[in-house]
């Protein structure tokens, strides 16, 4: 059901970075899922899988993602992947660069009648904020800006890519500061193991 090179991590993980990509402007509309699991010596493994979403897809968003109706036929609905994805996120610490992904998953769990699950989330735009005041009316603090500013490699509105530079923010974040990502935040998951600098 998901991609077939690339099984879900497993494992213990410091935090869980996520993104999702829409199809249209319904938030509910994900066609894709990325996530990069940051392990507890700050090696990434990532993930992603296509979601049919069952609904029309925009112009505006499939110019933006590349995504589009042939893209994600044969991949999973929401609920079926949801049903694979959710047990790896619950007590997970995730993070998620500004509140889209948050919103995007709790309209999709109410669109597919399944429960809202209870998640602990972060946001880097907020880490990258306290970490690079500088940026603040100077580029800001979104994925494309820290991108050119931290020197990021990733190709921007792909979930997985971006799940993946939302986490190395994060870790950036986390040696420019010299604190954790639960100091930075005040966010502690259920899962989580102690780490100290």
């Amino acid at each position: 059901m998901f991609l077939p090179d690339q099984p879900l991590p497993q494992g213990l993980f410091r935090f869980i970075a996520l993104d999702v990509e829409t199809a249209n402007a319904n938030r509910g509309s994900i066609s894709q899922i990325g996530l990069a699991c940051v392990r507890m010596d700050g090696t990434m493994e990532t993930f992603a899988t296509f979601i049919d979403p069952q609904e029309e897809f925009a112009p505006f968003n499939t110019e933006l993602t590349g995504i589009d109706a042939t893209t994600v036929r044969g991949a999973p609905s929401f609920a079926q992947a949801w049903k694979q994805l959710e047990p790896l996120l619950r007590g997970q610490l995730l993070v998620q660069h500004s509140g889209f992904d948050e919103k995007a998953l709790t309209a999709a769990c109410q669109q597919a009648g399944l429960p809202v699950s209870r998640l602990i989330w972060a946001d880097s735009v907020k880490v990258a904020r306290k970490a690079w005041p500088e940026f603040r009316g100077n580029g800001g603090h979104g994925l494309a800006h820290l991108k050119e500013a931290l020197g990021l490699r990733f190709h921007h509105h792909d979930a997985g890519e971006d799940a993946r530079a939302a986490a190395e923010v994060v870790l950036l974040a986390e040696a420019r500061l010299s604190k954790t990502i639960e100091a930075i935040t005040g966010r502690t998951a259920h899962l989580q193991m102690s780490f100290a600098f």
